[in-house]
């Protein structure tokens, strides 16, 4: 297998996932910054443009963070980062799924539509007049989601999953790029900090 590689929270996300496995793909780097990843070559691969993306062995190129954590966690189940068990996994897709739509996608377009306005402007359609609204609507969801962890260790409880991979590769990019997490939701702040001591952290970084 390949996993195309590039900067950015995206790739992070399964490079996380993979520490946590102690799972180890061979790298192509893609030159984000530069604009290969819109280019004929990778378009061929992943017709998204988007990375990462996970080559296997036969050729076919499997995208969206989502899907690429899902299949890694079939070829190694140990440790469970998605479940063993239907509930488990179906608990975990929820939670990732919320954190997905109401936190990182709104966050994500928030960051293009304003500081990443100037690389992002000729690959995507750009709203500027919306980036105010998308990271209060990431802020207002983050401290929704502050009070619903109130006592638990992880997001699902105790179990730490791609949801609180998700959220921690996120969060942690956001605070580089002028949208660091409120100080009032403690709980997030807390869990941020458990999660970022994690040696799969530093690894994906």
């Amino acid at each position: 297998m390949k996993f195309y590689n590039s900067v950015g929270p995206n790739p992070r996300v399964v490079k996380m996932f993979m520490a946590e496995k102690g799972v180890d793909v061979a790298r192509v780097e893609v030159d984000l910054m530069g604009g290969e990843n819109r280019q004929p070559g990778y378009g061929a691969r992943n017709p998204s443009g988007t990375t990462p993306a996970l080559e296997l062995d036969e050729g076919f190129v499997l995208a969206e963070i989502t899907a690429i954590c899902e299949y890694l966690e079939e070829l190694h189940p140990s440790p469970p980062l998605i479940g063993t068990t239907p509930k488990e996994r179906a608990e975990t897709r929820m939670w990732t799924r919320r954190i997905d739509l109401n936190i990182v996608e709104p966050m994500a377009n928030g960051f293009r539509f304003s500081e990443g306005l100037g690389l992002f402007k000729s690959r995507v359609r750009c709203i500027p007049q919306a980036a105010d609204d998308l990271k209060a609507v990431a802020q207002d969801k983050l401290a929704w989601l502050d009070g619903l962890i109130a006592g638990r260790t992880w997001i699902v409880g105790e179990r730490f999953t791609l949801a609180d991979i998700l959220l921690f590769c996120f969060l942690d990019f956001g605070g580089q790029v002028g949208q660091p997490l409120n100080p009032d939701n403690r709980n997030i702040a807390a869990w941020f900090e458990r999660a970022k001591a994690r040696p799969s952290a530093a690894a994906s970084a």
